[in-house]
């Protein structure tokens, strides 16, 4: 019968260096959020002083008050949660409906290995900046929402982890289907996709934060600032310092809500509410990821 060693000084050693290296990396995530929430809620003073750290001082909501009614700001918010709600959708159908074929070599298709060689190559080069400019202009998709979810819909690394979940489900549930009369769209849409809920919401939770954190995209191929998604018109504010705002209530209004306000306090506000969605989905998510990740990746 085999003993279970015990472990020695070195061992205890080595993981109580490990605990220490983690907890320095998550302060090191934890502590510039903090401050960043801290001066979002701190009052005109302390923050023009920069005595705020990682607790508020003087708290308020002044700042916040500012950035809800900032119009444009209100207005970039709405054309970011449209491009979710559709690039996400848009993404998935193709997604889905491409990784099927892909995943089931009884399925007629010429072309198969040619098509995936494609799809590796085009992960793993890009042609550049330039030439994908000309191929959205000629394909007339410049200066319009389309062309913040329709480039962005096959994402091919989103797809193999889709093709290789699929190919992890049993063949007799799909011989068993065929038998009963299903064609390849009940089957993909009755039998794979309700047992295929961890790769999905893994995949959905990958496309809602690239398509919510993008901002290069808009600043390059939208030319009209009121299509401009939350990130880019964030980038803008924090990057050049801009302090020209049109809240709604006029001058008056305006004149009042920035004398309680700080062009910190303001910027901190801003980049809070941009991350509050991802904060309140991805938990949603979570408990689909580390399966549907672990599941897609591995090809047996």
């Amino acid at each position: 019968m085999a003993m279970v060693e015990e472990r020695g000084f070195t061992d205890r050693l080595v993981d109580i260096i490990l605990t220490i290296v983690l907890i320095l990396l998550s302060l090191a995530c934890l502590l510039p959020f903090l401050n960043v929430v801290s001066i979002s809620l701190s009052g005109f003073t302390p923050v023009s002083a920069n005595e705020v750290w990682f607790w508020p001082i003087q708290f308020n909501l002044d700042n916040y008050a500012f950035i809800i009614a900032d119009e444009i700001f209100i207005h970039s918010f709405g054309v970011s949660v449209l491009r979710v709600l559709v690039g996400v959708s848009l993404g998935l159908l193709v997604m889905v409906v491409t990784a099927y074929p892909l995943s089931r070599d009884n399925i007629y298709m010429p072309g198969r290995t040619l098509f995936k060689t494609l799809m590796i190559i085009g992960m793993m080069f890009s042609g550049g900046l330039i030439p994908y400019f000309l191929s959205l202009r000629n394909l007339n998709l410049l200066n319009k929402f389309a062309v913040m979810v329709i480039p962005q819909a096959l994402n091919i690394f989103n797809t193999i982890l889709i093709i290789n979940y699929f190919r992890g489900i049993p063949p007799e549930l799909y011989e068993s289907a065929v038998l009963d009369g299903a064609n390849h769209f009940q089957v993909l849409f009755r039998i794979f996709l309700p047992i295929s809920t961890p790769v999905l919401a893994t995949v959905t939770l990958f496309s809602a934060v690239g398509h919510w954190n993008s901002w290069f995209d808009g600043l390059i191929f939208l030319k009209d600032t009121s299509q401009w998604p939350l990130q880019s018109y964030l980038y803008t504010r924090v990057t050049t310092r801009m302090l020209q705002w049109n809240v709604s209530g006029g001058a008056e209004r305006a004149g009042y809500l920035y004398e309680q306000a700080t062009p910190e306090g303001l910027q901190a506000a801003m980049i809070m509410i941009a991350t509050i969605p991802i904060i309140l989905v991805y938990p949603a998510l979570q408990r689909y990821f580390v399966t549907g990740l672990t599941l897609g990746a591995v090809k047996e």
